[in-house]
């Protein structure tokens, strides 16, 4: 059996694309996606993604970590399935969708998709950190000199360590100007550094707010795949209208065999 797929990118953040919508792909089988997913012996990406029915949205977004395991919302992954659904001809300029992490609305504009993150009611500020959900768990910590910081060895002692068998993403942060925000993400279910992750640019734009290190709400993340942008409202401690904006980039299409 064939099954086509198509690679996308979201600031560097890649994903194999399928439509799922009758069900083709056998997703109980993880093997398949560790395989399909692997850069040595498949196609390449950080995770899977599948674009199936809905009986409530536009459409279902189901989403496989690197590793085979179903993973929680993927904010880049949602900005490039917009666009695979846009491809298709299942939407037009705007959307709604269902996630893991319940609905969401998205946009396409000049290349750009906007994605609507849900609300985030609790930030955690701990010594050295803060913590809070967007949709995926994010560890969010300023260090200095980013650049060269150790973020596979510091990251995987973080997840690890601090939060166990279920683990966290963990985002390092340095701040460059008023709006400006370098990040790098050591991403849990692909056991590495990834070049962008959209949960955890969402997470270090509300967490840098809440350190009152920024007063804007219209914030910019200098990813190592390129550049992502966040806005919200805050209102009674509460994370609203909180928007994730950025590229998503077919780069091709194929058939896998199985």
């Amino acid at each position: 059996m064939e099954i086509p797929f198509y690679k996308y990118q979201g600031t560097g953040n890649d994903f194999v694309v399928i439509d799922n919508r009758k069900l083709i792909f056998p997703k109980e089988n993880s093997h398949l996606i560790q395989k399909i997913c692997s850069r040595k012996f498949g196609v390449g990406a950080d995770g899977l993604l599948l674009l199936e029915k809905s009986d409530t949205a536009d459409f279902r977004m189901v989403y496989f970590n690197a590793d085979g395991n179903l993973g929680s919302m993927c904010g880049n992954g949602g900005r490039c399935i917009v666009h695979f659904a846009h491809y298709l001809n299942i939407i037009k300029k705007q959307t709604n969708f269902e996630a893991f992490d319940g609905m969401h609305q998205a946009s396409l504009a000049d290349g750009m998709v906007s994605l609507k993150m849900n609300d985030v009611s609790k930030v955690d500020l701990e010594a050295d950190h803060l913590f809070l959900n967007t949709g995926s768990p994010h560890h969010v910590q300023l260090v200095k000199k980013l650049n060269n910081y150790e973020v596979e060895k510091k990251g995987s002692f973080l997840r690890n360590q601090l939060y166990g068998k279920k683990g966290s993403n963990i985002n390092f942060v340095e701040q460059i100007d008023d709006t400006l925000f370098g990040v790098r993400t050591y991403e849990r279910g692909v056991e590495a550094e990834t070049l962008s992750c959209g949960t955890g640019a969402t997470a270090v734009a509300i967490a840098m707010f809440e350190l009152k290190k920024t007063l804007s709400n219209h914030i910019q993340l200098k990813t190592n795949g390129g550049m992502l942008s966040v806005t919200f409202e805050k209102n009674n401690l509460i994370y609203q209208n909180i928007y994730l904006k950025g590229p998503a980039i077919l780069i091709f299409k194929g058939h896998w065999e199985c």
